[in-house]
């Protein structure tokens, strides 16, 4: 009895496991059980945008154990060639055409395994267009409203700074800022998944300005001093353009940066607080000056203490020549610490109430590429890294409701690389340029005119009217640097005037006059209403 118990056990078993096997051959004959087949790739709204037919990855799958090598897979009717790779047939489809296609599978070998599949889809590799309104602000930092209109994308995501923004029926969106970032990066996203981005700058509209350098020296001094202030007062002049930090790398005022305490940079030549509250008190605005990398206090400090990161360096390592202007004269741009340092003092001049931060020297040294070396700087070429300093510092600056400034040479509009400036670069994240288009410094020929020095209203006017070209669309406007000294040829008012007079015809009212012993020219210069 017991060994037919256990045949008759092992009987039904076995017939119970045939049993599903029968039903599911069954299941296929009435189509009831049959395998699936999905396709991998196709998102559920059936749309392949610009990535996804970039490179394709689309592929056939079905449930466990089904016979993938009996399909005959065709796209809009045509044969689509196949292989098998991981349990999933991959469809060898190496471009797609725009619009609507059909996608079918069919089993070729005649065993009802797999149903049939049919699948539409849409190619839609065509990015919304985006139009965004000019966006002005009354000053740096004040509120903004970025406004614009989306079209060609019946489905359309918006972002504004990374926040959705809701679109109208008529595609048309807005959104305030009250304090906006320095650059409002837009995008929008279609339902195929196809992005435009765009970025807007606020403009900012650059009040007229009409300055003279000061030295920090040059203000401590009454004699230096009061014929700039008389300027001022008699609406000559409507702004002083005073040193932060000079070409030595001192730093004119009590300035509680670290960095230049511990270097000795700090001077203490006149009061921060007391010359704005005069100026501003006059009515006129101060524009603080920093030569950034060239610092001689930084580099000899830096040198000292081992940090040779900190210096441009010859290709050897050791310090660079500085040509004319000596070792140990040009700090590394691309080094964090310096360009932390220059950020931290127009950061703490911004705070104190300077209206505008102007850089100078923000630039490689001149003189050949090859025979110099800029730790850190990576795979970004010198321009690059430059003008990603002057947005680093317009992020700190902008929140305080300060202009930020770039001194240029006058060959940058034309040869950015020969000191690394570009001026599109920079001009993006920067209120103004201000070109240094001194008659003088111009070599014989430069713009068609055969002698600069003798023709400073010829030179001026052709180099700002390449400097324009330079910051159109951008948010930058132009203040040149006009000549009040004389190098080779005696500039008296006629001279001078000349410039003020070239660069208006240029439509630049604003400009900035040097002089380094602050010796300015009274009869060049009309009285401001």
């Amino acid at each position: 009895m017991r060994g037919n118990r256990l045949r008759t056990r092992f009987t039904v078993i076995a017939i119970s496991l045939l049993v599903p096997v029968c039903a599911a051959v069954g299941a296929f004959a009435i189509q009831s059980s049959s395998s699936r087949i999905r396709v991998e790739g196709l998102s559920s709204k059936g749309v392949l945008g610009r990535a996804d037919v970039r490179n394709p990855r689309l592929a056939v799958t079905a449930e466990e154990g089904a016979d993938l090598a009996g399909l005959e897979v065709r796209l809009d009717g045509n044969p689509v060639h196949t292989h098998q790779a991981g349990g999933r047939l991959i469809l060898d489809i190496p471009s797609f055409a725009e619009g609507k296609h059909e996608l079918t599978a069919t089993s070729r070998s005649g065993l009802p395994f797999l149903d049939d599949m049919s699948r539409t889809f849409t190619v839609d590799t065509t990015a919304p267009k985006l139009h965004l309104s000019p966006t002005r602000a009354t000053g740096p930092g004040a509120p903004v409203t970025v406004r614009g209109r989306v079209e060609d994308a019946s489905q359309v995501k918006l972002s504004v700074a990374g926040a959705p923004v809701a679109v109208g029926d008529d595609g048309t969106f807005s959104r305030r800022f009250e304090k906006p970032p320095a650059r409002i990066e837009v995008a929008a996203t279609d339902a195929a998944g196809n992005v435009t981005r765009e970025h807007v700058n606020a403009i900012v509209p650059y009040p007229l300005t009409r300055a003279a350098h000061l030295t920090a020296i040059g203000w401590s001094s009454t004699e230096v001093r009061n014929p700039v202030l008389q300027l001022v007062k008699d609406k000559k002049l409507n702004a002083v353009e005073l040193d932060i930090k000079d070409e030595n790398g001192e730093v004119g005022y009590d300035s509680s940066v670290p960095l230049a305490r511990e270097i000795g940079a700090v001077k203490n030549r006149y009061d921060a607080h007391e010359v704005i509250e005069t100026l501003h008190g006059m009515g006129a605005r101060v524009i603080g000056r920093i030569v950034a990398f060239r610092d001689p206090v930084l580099a000899q400090a830096s040198y000292r203490q081992g940090k040779d990161h900190r210096l441009v360096q010859a290709p050897d390592g050791s310090p660079y020549d500085g040509g004319h202007y000596g070792t140990l004269s040009f700090t590394n741009f691309a080094d964090p610490e310096v360009r932390r340092y220059n950020i931290a003092l127009a950061t703490e001049a911004a705070k104190l109430g300077f209206d505008d931060i102007l850089y100078d020297y923000v630039r490689r040294p001149d003189g050949k590429l090859s025979t110099m070396r800029f730790p850190g700087l990576g795979d970004q070429t010198p321009e690059q890294s430059i003008a990603e300093f002057v947005a680093d510092t317009q992020s700190r600056i902008q929140p305080e409701g300060k202009y930020l400034g770039v001194s240029v040479f006058g060959i940058a509009a034309t040869r950015p690389t020969e000191i690394a400036q570009d001026i599109p670069a920079m001009a993006r994240h920067a209120d103004y340029i201000a070109p240094m288009v001194y008659p003088s410094h111009w070599a014989a020929g430069e713009y068609g005119v055969a002698n600069p020095n003798d023709s400073p209203y010829e030179i001026v006017d052709r180099s700002l009217a390449d400097f324009a070209k330079q910051v159109k669309g951008t948010r930058a406007t132009i203040v040149p640097w006009l000549q009040d000294f004389s190098l080779g040829v005696h500039y008296g008012p006629t001279e001078v005037a000349d410039q003020i007079r070239a660069a208006a015809g240029d439509g630049m009212n604003s400009f900035l006059l040097w002089n380094a012993g602050a010796t300015y020219q009274e009869a060049a210069l009309t009285t401001l209403r």
